[in-house]
């Protein structure tokens, strides 16, 4: 017999499952979320999202501090590295998020079941030995990242993700694998904080599926700053030593290898769905070839009353699409209509600068034979951005060529994920460019850079 009966249970609490979960209960929903962790938040707010973005916001602090102040009148003398003190401040800033979803969940009166969940039945949820009923189950489990064949990951020398948070010093030389959003954030991390960074990448360009010209660019910028590129390069074996590691390095395409030393290795090359021990076989739960579980435009599953959000499903693995799915499907559940605009779906590398992406890129458009215009603005043409001694970048806007319709903007600049969601909203309300051209901008500002780039959709920009 079940221990307790509810309305809904959403297994993980993660930011798809736990922002799920909320809404659920503020619909009035007998909700609970099932979470082994001792914690809530999931890998972002634990180990992902939250914690970089602290370190990434310490070491920019640090790097400027070294390097940047003196340009703007600011003398400071010898300036040093309190590590410690430095993950502490990440620590308490997890601490502060994680404490703040659960008070949240007691504010909503979710329970919180506290375990790893399994799928027993449709209907039927089974933590720690403990069966429990409802009407229906979500499945929020996100993902974990990739392993490499030969690439043993220990997170001491060869570490994941989660152990670059947590390095306990700085090393000489670091080798990220994998030229995507989490390594180069995390490689500018310790790169400003005084190690050797060098990324190796199987593609022969930086973070497959940005616009091509955004992602030369922004290796030209990190490059500038002192990280190297092995473009076009595999990593086929790695061998932990006293003095590091040694990784054997070959051309993508085939040919001769080369032996590459190293302090720390991180291992970047993506992530995959968590869904084993769920009992999704046993259920009857169907999942693709990528290990994802199988959903229709309402994230049903091929079994009635279990639907699937976030990592665990097709598209981006971004922790604001699955918010948006867990609020849509908690929505569906209490009779509504929610719906997802996977079109406007932003993606943001928090480098500085940084850069932001929204919508389709040039290649897209190309492939798929739309008509498009392009309007460029650089940030050296930029007020603030000149103010700040921050002109490194350029805003892109994409329209259809008859409609005017903005089809999307990629921006590398500062503040670039912050600048990005105008055009965000000015696409979810089917926005042209001249929609953003004709509105006002406060001046000085970075956000001018994007009303110049939506006047140079109509060859009209003012300051170029």
């Amino acid at each position: 017999m079940a221990d307790a009966s509810y309305d809904v249970i959403v297994i993980g609490a993660g930011p798809g499952g736990y922002v799920c979960a909320i809404r659920a209960a503020q619909l009035g929903l007998r909700t609970a979320c099932v979470e082994d962790r001792a914690t809530l938040g999931g890998t972002c707010l634990n180990v992902g999202c939250i914690p970089s973005k602290a370190l990434l916001q310490a070491s920019e602090k640090f790097e400027e501090a070294l390097h940047g102040l003196a340009g703007f009148g600011v003398k400071v003398g010898e300036v040093k590295l309190d590590l410690p003190t430095m993950m502490g401040h990440k620590d308490k800033v997890v601490e502060s998020n994680v404490k703040g979803i659960e008070f949240l969940f007691k504010k909503h009166k979710i329970d919180w079941l506290k375990g790893r969940g399994s799928i027993k039945a449709p209907g039927t949820v089974s933590v720690g030995g403990q069966d429990y009923a409802t009407k229906s189950i979500v499945i929020a489990t996100g993902s974990t990242h990739i392993d490499l064949p030969n690439v043993p990951v220990d997170e001491k020398v060869i570490v994941s993700s989660t152990g670059a948070l947590a390095l306990g010093e700085v090393p000489k030389s670091m080798v990220v694998i994998g030229g995507g959003y989490i390594g180069l954030e995390l490689g500018s991390v310790w790169q400003r904080l005084g190690a050797k960074v060098t990324v190796v990448e199987f593609l022969d360009r930086l973070v497959p599926g940005m616009d091509a010209e955004l992602a030369r660019f922004f290796q030209r910028t990190l490059t500038k700053q002192g990280m190297a590129f092995k473009l076009g390069s595999k990593v086929t074996k790695a061998v932990p030593g006293k003095e590091g590691v040694t990784l054997t390095v070959e051309p993508a395409k085939g040919g001769e290898a080369v032996e590459l030393k190293t302090d720390v290795v991180l291992v970047a090359v993506g992530r995959k769905p968590m869904t084993e021990g769920l009992g999704l076989k046993e259920a009857g739960v169907a999942l693709d070839e990528r290990g994802r579980v199988k959903v229709d435009g309402g994230f049903r599953t091929s079994v009635a009353g279990i639907y699937a959000i976030g990592d665990v499903i097709a598209g981006p693995m971004l922790a604001h699409k699955a918010e948006e799915e867990g609020v849509a499907v908690a929505e569906i559940l209490a009779g509504q209509h929610g719906h997802v605009n996977y079109e406007t779906v932003p993606g943001i590398v928090y480098t500085w600068p940084e850069v932001a992406t929204v919508g389709r890129t040039e290649e897209q458009l190309k492939e798929a034979g739309i008509d498009y215009k392009v309007g460029k603005f650089p940030f050296t043409a930029n007020g603030r951005a000149r103010a700040m001694q921050a002109t490194d970048g350029f805003v892109k806007i994409l329209a259809d060529a008859k409609t005017d319709r903005i089809l999307g903007a990629h921006i590398l600049g500062p503040e670039a994920g912050t600048l990005i969601h105008e055009v965000v909203v000015a696409m979810e309300f089917g926005g042209s460019a001249e929609d953003l051209a004709r509105s006002f901008h406060g001046h000085p500002t970075l956000n001018e850079a994007v009303k110049e780039a939506a006047l140079a959709v109509a060859g009209r920009p003012i300051h170029i």
